[in-house]
C-alpha cells in the first residue's frame, strides 16, 4: 500500500485514499466526504484498476456495468490537462493534488525548491483521469511557502508517438494565487487550481537578437519591420496570460525579450525616441533596462519619464536621428 492507493474497508462500507502511513501498521484514509478515519491494514484492501472500471460504486452496490452501461471514459475533460489543486480540508489545512485530465498514464515527481537545493515530496505514477495528493499547506504559511518543482514523463506501453515531459516552477504571489478560486475538474471540489502544461512560450533572446542583427545576411532570413507604438507597457499582465505561474525569472526574462524587440523595431523604422513602461516594483527590469541601453550603440540618451505620465516607472529613449 501506497500514499494515493484508493482502498476499502473489508468490515464497512466505506472507500477513500491512504493519505498517511505509520510504522505500527496503521493508515489514515480520506473518505469521499473529506472526512479522515484510521484503520489497520488488515483492515482495508486496494481497490484493483480493473475492477474500478467495471464497478460504479463496488463498496455499495456492487453492480457490474456492460455494454452501453458501461461508464464512459473521461474524455476532453481539460484536454490535455495536468492541474495544481489546493483543496480545503478545513479552515486553514489544504490538501495539494496533482490531477490527471490526459487519457495517458505519467510517472510524475514533486520537489520544494531551496536555493538551489531540493527535496522531494511526491513521486509516483499517476493514472489517465485521476488525482493524487501530493502535500499539505497551511494558508496562514502562504508567504513561506517553497516553489515547487514538478516533472511529468509519459508512459508508454507501446511502440508509438509519445508526448514531451513536462516541467514546470511553481512560486504563487497572493494576489494571482486567491483570485484562482473554482471547482476544480475531475474531483468536482472547490478549490484553488492551475494548469500545469499551458504557458506561452517565452522569446529566446539570443535568438531574436540574431535575427534582428544579422552578421551574414545570407544565414539570416530577412524579417519585416513593423513601427512599434510610442509607449510599450511591459507589465507582465499585458504580455501573457499565463503569468501566474511564471517564476520572476521567466517573467523578466520575457519583459526584456519584448523590451529589445520594441527597441530594434524602434530603431529600424526610424523612430526619433520610444518610451517602455516598466513600473516600479523591485527596480530589477528597469535596472537590466538601463544596462542594456548604456551598452548599446545607436542610443542618444535614456532617462526616467516625468512623473506626471508614468509615475517614474518608465524610461524615454532618445535614438539618434
Amino acid at each position: 500500500m501506497n500514499i494515493g492507493d484508493r482502498v476499502r474497508l473489508l468490515h464497512g462500507k466505506e472507500e477513500g485514499v491512504i493519505t498517511r502511513l505509520s510504522s505500527g501498521g496503521q493508515v489514515e484514509i480520506e473518505i469521499e466526504d473529506g472526512f479522515r478515519i484510521p484503520a489497520m491494514k488488515s483492515e482495508v484492501v486496494v481497490i484493483d484498476k480493473a475492477e474500478k472500471e467495471y464497478f460504479d460504486t463496488p463498496s455499495s452496490s456492487g453492480a457490474i456495468y456492460t455494454g452501453e452501461n458501461r461508464p464512459k471514459p473521461i474524455e476532453n475533460v481539460h484536454k490535455g490537462g495536468f492541474f495544481l489543486a489546493y483543496v480545503p480540508y478545513n479552515d486553514q489545512v489544504h490538501d495539494v493534488l496533482l490531477i490527471n485530465t490526459t487519457k495517458k498514464e505519467y510517472l510524475f515527481s514533486v520537489d520544494e525548491l531551496q536555493g538551489e537545493a531540493s527535496k522531494n515530496v511526491a513521486a509516483g505514477v499517476l493514472q489517465p483521469g485521476s488525482s493524487t495528493k501530493v502535500a499539505e499547506k497551511m494558508i496562514r504559511d502562504f508567504e513561506q511557502w517553497p516553489p515547487l518543482k514538478f516533472l511529468m514523463v509519459p508512459l508508454n506501453k507501446q511502440v508509438e508517438a509519445s508526448p514531451k515531459p513536462i516541467e514546470r516552477k511553481v512560486k504563487f504571489k497572493a494576489s494571482a494565487f486567491f483570485k484562482h478560486k473554482g471547482k476544480a475538474p475531475l474531483i468536482e471540489k472547490e478549490a484553488y487550481f492551475f494548469k500545469l502544461n499551458e504557458q506561452e512560450k517565452l522569446l529566446d533572446v539570443k535568438k531574436l537578437n540574431e535575427e534582428l542583427n544579422p552578421t551574414d545576411a545570407s544565414t539570416f532570413p530577412a524579417r519585416k519591420v513593423s513601427r512599434p507604438a510610442a509607449s510599450i507597457d511591459l507589465h507582465i499582465e499585458k504580455l501573457t496570460k499565463d503569468h501566474d505561474l511564471m517564476s520572476n525569472g521567466e517573467m523578466v526574462q520575457l519583459q526584456l525579450a519584448v523590451f529589445e524587440k520594441n527597441l530594434n523595431d524602434a530603431i529600424a523604422s526610424g523612430m526619433d525616441e520610444i518610451t517602455f513602461i516598466h513600473g516600479i516594483g523591485n527596480g530589477v527590469l528597469r535596472k537590466e533596462i538601463h544596462r542594456y541601453l548604456s551598452q548599446m550603440k545607436g542610443i542618444k540618451y535614456f532617462k526616467d519619464s516625468q512623473k506626471t505620465n508614468f509615475g517614474y516607472g518608465a524610461t524615454a529613449v532618445k535614438i539618434h536621428e
